[in-house]
C-alpha cells in the first residue's frame, strides 16, 4: 500500500482515503458496483443504533422523521433539484414500479429504451406487454454508446416514455440526456433517466436537462450502500400524475390511518411507498456528507484524471480499453476486454485488488479515494 505522504502528492482529495478502512489492506477499484465504506458512515449508523437503544420508536417523531427530510434535501442538492421533487425508495425497481403505474398507455403504448441500459430500466415495461405496452429497444452500433439520432428514430406520437441511462453501466459512456429529453418532449413523450452510475461523480442539474424523472441512490457513487434511492419527479408532474402502486407514505394524512381515502401529497412524496429502512437512511446521510463536502465538480475533475490515467496505462501495457472515444463522454468506468474476465478478477483479488467482471470484460472504476498507483498495480496484475 502507498504511504500517507505519497498519497497527498497524488491529488487534492487523496487525504480522504484515510476515511475508508478498506485501503489499509486492499486496493479498491469497484465503486461502480458498490462505494467503499467510510468511517463517517459507520459513525452515522452507530448513532442511529444508539438512538434506537435509548428511545426506541419514540425517536420516530423528531430525530428519525427529520432525517428523512434531511435526506430529501441532500439528494436534491446533488442534482440541483428542489426537495419537493424528491421521493425516497428502497431501490430503482420500486421507484420505477410507482412511476410506471402513473402513465396512461392507451393512446401511447410505446416505451423506448436501449440495449446498453441496466435491465431494471426495461423490466418494468417489459412485463407490461400483455397489457399492450410496446417496449422498443434501440441497439448500440458499437457496444459503447447509442446515438441520440437512433433514439429519435424510435420515438413517435405513440411513445409514452423514453427510459434510459445517464451513464451506461456496460461501457461508462455518458449520454446527452438533455438532447434525449428534448427528443421525447418534441414527440409529446416523457423522459426517465437512470442516473445510478452518474450522480456523485458527474455534476448534474436536472432542471437544465429537462428530464421528467430521474433515479439514483446510495449503492455506488453516493457512498450510501444498499437499500436507499431517490426518485426525482419534475414539480409540474407531481400535481398531474396519480400512482396506482402506492403505500402509506404517499398519503399526506398518513397518521389518520384512514383506509378509505388517500389524500395525496402535493409534492413528490406521493410517489413514495412504505416506511424507509432507517439504517440505510443514516448510511446515506453519512455518504452524502462527504460528497457534498467535496463537491461533485471537484470529484469529477479528480476522477476524470484518474480515469484517463487508467486508460492510458492500460493502452501502454497492450490492453485495449473499450471506452467512449471522447474523454468528456467518459465516466469512471473502464471496460477491459478479456476471454476470462472472472478469472482475471480472481487474480486481482489474490493480489488484494478488488474489481468486477461483466460479460467479456474486466471492469475497473476509480473514485476520488483512489490513486494512480492503484491503476498501476491493477494493470501489472492483468498483464503479468
Amino acid at each position: 500500500m502507498t504511504t500517507s505522504s505519497s498519497r497527498t502528492k497524488e491529488h487534492a482529495l487523496a487525504h480522504y482515503r484515510a476515511e475508508f478502512p478498506i485501503f489499509e489492506e486492499k486496493i479498491y477499484l469497484n465503486s461502480c458496483s458498490l462505494g467503499a465504506l467510510s468511517t463517517r458512515v459507520e459513525q452515522r449508523v452507530a448513532d442511529f443504533h444508539s438512538m434506537w437503544h435509548a428511545r426506541g420508536a419514540s425517536a420516530w417523531y423528531d430525530v428519525w422523521w427529520e432525517a428523512l427530510g434531511e435526506l430529501r434535501d441532500g439528494y436534491a442538492q446533488v442534482i440541483a433539484a428542489r426537495p419537493s421533487e424528491i421521493a425516497l425508495h428502497a431501490s430503482v425497481s420500486t421507484a420505477t414500479a410507482v412511476l410506471a403505474s402513473t402513465i396512461d398507455y392507451r393512446s401511447r403504448p410505446r416505451v423506448v429504451t436501449t440495449s446498453l441500459d441496466f435491465p431494471t430500466v426495461a423490466y418494468q415495461w417489459f412485463v407490461k406487454r400483455p397489457a399492450g405496452v410496446e417496449l422498443v429497444v434501440v441497439d448500440s452500433p458499437d457496444g459503447i454508446s447509442v446515438p441520440v439520432a437512433a433514439i429519435a428514430e424510435a420515438v413517435d406520437d405513440r411513445t409514452a416514455l423514453v427510459a434510459t441511462s445517464h451513464v451506461f453501466f456496460t461501457s461508462g459512456a455518458v449520454q446527452d440526456i438533455k438532447a434525449i429529453a428534448r427528443v421525447a418532449h418534441e414527440n409529446g413523450a416523457l423522459c426517465f433517466v437512470d442516473a445510478y452510475q452518474s450522480v456523485g461523480q458527474i455534476p448534474l442539474d436536472v432542471h437544465d436537462t429537462g428530464v421528467d424523472f430521474l433515479c439514483a441512490g446510495g449503492l455506488k457513487w453516493l457512498l450510501g450502500g444498499t437499500g436507499i434511492v431517490f426518485l426525482y419527479v419534475r414539480d409540474e408532474l407531481t400535481k398531474e400524475l396519480v400512482p396506482t402502486v402506492s403505500g402509506w407514505f404517499a398519503n399526506e394524512r398518513q397518521f389518520e390511518f384512514d383506509l378509505r381515502e388517500i389524500v395525496w401529497h402535493s409534492d413528490a412524496r406521493r410517489f413514495e411507498q412504505g416506511t424507509p429502512a432507517l439504517s440505510s437512511v443514516f448510511t446515506q446521510l453519512g455518504g452524502l456528507e462527504i460528497i457534498r463536502e467535496i463537491g461533485v465538480p471537484t470529484i469529477r475533475d479528480v476522477v476524470s484524471d484518474l480515469t484517463e490515467d487508467l486508460i492510458t496505462g492500460a493502452q501502454s501495457a497492450g490492453l485495449k480499453p473499450k471506452v467512449h472515444p471522447h474523454p468528456d463522454c467518459r465516466a469512471a468506468i473502464v471496460m477491459l476486454p478479456h476471454d476470462d474476465p472472472g478469472g482475471q478478477v480472481k487474480r486481482l483479488a489474490d493480489a488484494n485488488i478488488i474489481a468486477d467482471a461483466r460479460p467479456g470484460h474486466v471492469r475497473l472504476s476509480p473514485f476520488f479515494y483512489n490513486l494512480k498507483e492503484d491503476n498501476v498495480a491493477a494493470i501489472e496484475v492483468l498483464t503479468a
